[in-house]
């Protein structure tokens, strides 16, 4: 990564980067915070569980370790002892193991979890570049590496010689106590050392911890030019959700548009809104719109009523209330119900006159404010 290009990546990770470096295995990790959890385990599980464990070994190489001679001379005997041996060392030995073990798998979720991936199994041939290793050497990781070296081993060796100081008595009075009880004592004396470099361990690990997750957001940074990618491949580009929503619009005003032959009426401005209403008494509550627009949808919506015979009635007002409040399959407002009413018993008195069954009748006069 060049300098121009890191100096660029001026942005904090979106979750999307996050998601996908975490399926490639790429997630924070802190090996001092890991090691001090292991040697933690393994501490505690000496200094209670050193009576049960020692107390095991000594009995299996008590028992295992006394051959008669007859045993000796037996071709089958060493193989059974062996793997009775075997067998009890690996019982005695299960709890402390199984601590560590589980210590071990739980410490990871403490710093980015668990993470499983086949992608961080799979061969990376750009760590044998002997160019890409030189400059890993002389990286500003491995001077972090290395100060966190040579503080590990500062602490862990003054850490030592101060509990090597304080149990020298005990140390050398091992050798005078019985076998089992010297064991015991000395699985315990190993466990307090364990957690008194645990303690240790801990405060370069309370450095590593923010030091991993500073470096791990650092290499995860992206640049603007990334993130304006990112949401276009994730949320589609200006241009096609655009076509989309005009392509949307075109079929929604073609649905409308095969609506208006079946309303009717069309009631207009008269050139500026068109509304086509449609009423069955025996299938509706209230007339619905079925097509409203304005301007050239409302030229249409004319075109086409006066193409399939629908009337088209002219009462400004209540073309504008109903364009603005009322939804295309809607029904319309309690409010309009009386002008609306009286539009459609014009109607209908309209094609009973073309039928020659009654009068031409008047154009209501609609007080449409009054009724909004």
């Amino acid at each position: 990564m060049s300098e121009h290009d890191e100096q660029e990546r001026t942005e904090q990770a979106t979750p999307k980067r996050l998601d996908e470096a975490r399926k490639r295995g790429d997630i924070p990790r802190s090996r001092d915070l890991s090691a001090a959890a292991v040697l933690l385990a393994a501490g505690i599980g000496l200094y209670y569980m050193g009576g049960y464990t020692g107390g095991a070994l000594y009995n299996m190489m008590r028992t295992h370790l006394t051959i008669t001679p007859e045993q000796a001379m037996s071709d089958g005997y060493m193989t059974t002892a062996i793997a009775n041996a075997s067998t009890q060392a690996a019982i005695g030995l299960l709890p402390l193991f199984g601590l560590v073990a589980l210590a071990a798998m739980l410490a990871p979720l403490a710093l980015g979890g668990w993470s499983f991936s086949t992608e961080a199994l799979a061969p990376n041939f750009s760590r044998l570049s002997l160019g890409a290793g030189i400059g890993r050497m002389f990286s500003i990781n491995a001077v972090i590496e290395l100060c966190k070296s040579l503080a590990k081993f500062s602490v862990v060796a003054i850490v030592a010689v101060v509990v090597l100081k304080r149990d020298t008595n005990e140390l050398l009075h091992l050798g005078n106590e019985p076998t089992a009880t010297a064991i015991v004592h000395a699985f315990r004396m190993c466990g307090k050392a364990f957690i008194a470099l645990t303690a240790g361990l801990l405060i370069i690990a309370a450095f590593d911890v923010p030091i991993q997750l500073w470096t791990y957001a650092k290499k995860l940074k992206m640049t603007r030019e990334e993130i304006r990618q990112e949401m276009k491949e994730s949320e589609g580009s200006p241009e096609v959700k655009g076509r989309i929503r005009t392509l949307q619009r075109e079929m929604a005003s073609r649905r409308m548009m095969q609506e208006v032959p079946k309303a009717d009426v069309v009631v207009t401005n008269p050139t500026h809104f068109a509304v086509a209403l449609r009423y069955d008494e025996n299938k509706m509550r209230a007339p619905i719109v079925v097509a409203k627009g304005a301007d050239a949808v409302a030229a249409r919506i004319r075109e086409i009523a006066a193409e399939n015979n629908v009337t088209i009635f002219e009462a400004p007002p209540l073309a504008r209330v109903l364009h603005r409040n009322v939804d295309i399959g809607g029904e319309i407002p309690q409010a309009l119900y009386v002008a609306v009413a009286q539009v459609l018993t014009y109607v209908f008195q309209l094609r009973a006159a073309k039928k020659g069954l009654a009068m031409i009748p008047t154009p209501p006069d609609l007080d449409v404010a009054e009724a909004v």
